[in-house]
């Protein structure tokens, strides 16, 4: 994602969430973060046959440890595979920035997405109460640990 891809996402982000959207200013923070030797976040976007963004997501990582930060794929689009193409993307990410685990949110009600996050191989792991604002909706925390990345009986 490029600053010049800020707008249509955030069309997108509107009509996908409309209760609890992203702002212009927190697409901004992220992508100070993505880029250079530092970069800290990974942000990618998928265009339709016309050149529309058909999709988007985010990654932040930090401390071995990776969180998925938003996935939207247009409603055009559902259905297509698309979400599981930006998932991967992010995952393969997360391994390049040598993440242990990843965890997402994912409001409660959203049973599409939390399908294709358990074919992915996250577990549930709890919840956070109230988390969507303004419409005080859970989330429903998910954890995947990273393939590769998982200790032996020796420690090592």
């Amino acid at each position: 994602m490029r600053w010049w891809d800020i707008g249509p996402v955030l069309t997108l982000e509107a009509e996908l969430f409309p209760e609890d959207a992203w702002s212009e200013g927190m697409f901004w923070s992220e992508l100070a973060h993505a880029r250079g030797p530092r970069a800290t976040r990974r942000y990618v976007v998928a265009e339709d046959a016309h050149g529309r963004i058909a999709g988007y997501a985010g990654l932040a990582a930090a401390g071995g440890l990776g969180d998925v930060q938003t996935i939207a794929v247009a409603r055009d689009q559902w259905g297509s595979g698309l979400g599981g193409r930006l998932l991967t993307d992010l995952l393969q990410h997360a391994t390049a920035f040598e993440c242990d685990e990843v965890l997402l949110e994912v409001r409660v009600d959203n049973t599409r997405a939390q399908k294709l996050y358990e074919r992915f191989g996250f577990e549930p792991i709890g919840f956070r109460r109230g988390y969507y604002q303004p419409g005080n909706v859970d989330a429903l925390v998910m954890r995947l640990t990273v393939q590769g990345t998982e200790t032996d009986s020796d420690g090592c």
